[in-house]
C-alpha cells in the first residue's frame, strides 16, 4: 500500500452540454473543458497545475472531489475508485479531501460567522466540539495570521486576502490527506503568500499531505511543487519535475507560457514568444492537436493526427509529435534573469518566506 499514490487520475472528462430551445431543450454541443487527462500524486508530493485561464484546470479539481460528476474516466483516492460511491462513503472519504477555492468572495457564507464557518466542518466529521472546537478554531485563526476575536466577525467584514486565509483555515481543519489548492494565495500580498506557502510546506512534512496546486504564478509554483503539468484547453501537454521543465521546456506551448516573463535588459538571450490568434473555443477544439493553430512549429501532422504524452526522458511527458527536433533554446531558469521583474518577485517572495520560517503547523 506504501507504493499506492494518494491520487490516480485516468482518462478524466468533462464536457458540459450545450443545449438550445425553451419548451423542447436538444443539445447542440459540448463544451471540452476537461479531456483525458491522467497523472498521478504520491504522499507527501506537490503537482503543480499551470495554464491560461479557461483551460481546466479548476474543473479538473472540482471533478476530482466530486463537487462535478465527471463525463468520463477514473478518479482513485488511495487506491479505491470513487465512481460510485454512496453518499455517506463519499462524505466519510471527503474528510481526507480538501479544497481552497479561488474566489474568496463567494466560498464562505455570508450568514454564518468565521468561528461557525470554521467549526462547521470539525462537527460534521463528528473530529472536535465545545471548547476544544473553539480552541481548534483559534489555532486555525492564528497559524494563517488572524486573530482570535476574528471569529465572532462575519465574512464580509474582511478584505479578499483576510477572506481567501479563512478559506485556508477550513481547508485544513481536518487534516486531509488531499487538499487541492485552487489559486489560494493569487489574492494575498507578497509577505502573507510567503507565510501561507511556508504553513502549506510544514503542514505537508507534518503530517505527508499531497497538494494539487492550481496556480499562475510562476514563482510561487517553482518553490511549492514537486511536479509540474502544463494544461492546454483541456488537454496536458507537458508534465516534468519542476527543475526539468523550467529549465528545458519541451512543448512550445510551455516554451511561450515561460517566455512570458519579462526582462528589462534589451540584449538578453532570452526571447519572447509571441503566440498568434486566439485560444480556440473548446465548444469547437481544433482537430489534431490543440494548439496547432498558434504553433510556430506546426506541421501537416499536427492538424490531422492527436499527439499521445510521450516520455521525453528523466520522468518527463510531452504531447507533441515534434518535441525531439524543436529546439530547446528557451531555457528558462529564473534564478538566472537576473534583474528582471520575475527574478525580483522571486527575491521578494524569499525574503518574505525565510522572515516567516517559524510560522507554526496547525
Amino acid at each position: 500500500m506504501s507504493d499506492t499514490p494518494v491520487l490516480k487520475v485516468e482518462n478524466l472528462t468533462k464536457h458540459f452540454p450545450v443545449r438550445r430551445g425553451v419548451v423542447i431543450q436538444r443539445t447542440i454541443g459540448n463544451v471540452q473543458a476537461v479531456d483525458d487527462v491522467s497523472f498521478e500524486i504520491k504522499r507527501g508530493e506537490t503537482l503543480a497545475l499551470v495554464g491560461e485561464s479557461g483551460c481546466g484546470k479548476s474543473t479538473t479539481g472540482r471533478v476530482i472531489l466530486g463537487l462535478m460528476p465527471a463525463t468520463g474516466g477514473s478518479v482513485q483516492f488511495k487506491g479505491e475508485e470513487m465512481a460510485g460511491l454512496s453518499q455517506g462513503a463519499l462524505r466519510r472519504m471527503r474528510r481526507h479531501m480538501q479544497i481552497i477555492f479561488q474566489d474568496p468572495y463567494a466560498s464562505l457564507n455570508p450568514r454564518m460567522t468565521v468561528g461557525q464557518i470554521l467549526a462547521e466542518p470539525l462537527a460534521v466529521h463528528q473530529i472536535a466540539e465545545g471548547s476544544a472546537a473553539e480552541a481548534r478554531v483559534r489555532e486555525l485563526l492564528q497559524v494563517v495570521g488572524l486573530l482570535p476575536e476574528h471569529a465572532r466577525r462575519y465574512p464580509h467584514q474582511f478584505s479578499g486576502g483576510q477572506r481567501q486565509r479563512i478559506g485556508i483555515a477550513r481547508a485544513l481543519a481536518v487534516n486531509p490527506d488531499l487538499v487541492i489548492c485552487d489559486e489560494p494565495v493569487s489574492a494575498l500580498d507578497v509577505s502573507i503568500q510567503a507565510q501561507v506557502v511556508n504553513l502549506l510546506q510544514n503542514l505537508q512534512r507534518q503530517f505527508g499531505l499531497s497538494y494539487l496546486f492550481i496556480a499562475h504564478d510562476l514563482a510561487v509554483v517553482k518553490h511549492i511543487s514537486d511536479r509540474v503539468a502544463v494544461m492546454y484547453l483541456g488537454k496536458l501537454v507537458e508534465i516534468a519535475d519542476k527543475r526539468t521543465l523550467y529549465a528545458m521546456p519541451r512543448h512550445p506551448y510551455t516554451q511561450a507560457l515561460l517566455s512570458a516573463i519579462p526582462t528589462p535588459d534589451p540584449t538578453s538571450a532570452t526571447q519572447r514568444i509571441i503566440l498568434e490568434g486566439d485560444v480556440p473555443s473548446p465548444l469547437n477544439p481544433p482537430k489534431g492537436c490543440r494548439f496547432h493553430t498558434r504553433c510556430r512549429y506546426a506541421q501537416p501532422r499536427c492538424s490531422a493526427e492527436e499527439p499521445l504524452l510521450r516520455d521525453a526522458g528523466g520522468g518527463q511527458r510531452v504531447a507533441c509529435h515534434f518535441f525531439e527536433t524543436i529546439p530547446t533554446a528557451v531555457s528558462i531558469k529564473p534564478a538566472d534573469t537576473t534583474g528582471s521583474k520575475f527574478d525580483l518577485r522571486l527575491a521578494a517572495f524569499e525574503a518574505a518566506k525565510k522572515r516567516n520560517e517559524a510560522t507554526p503547523a496547525v
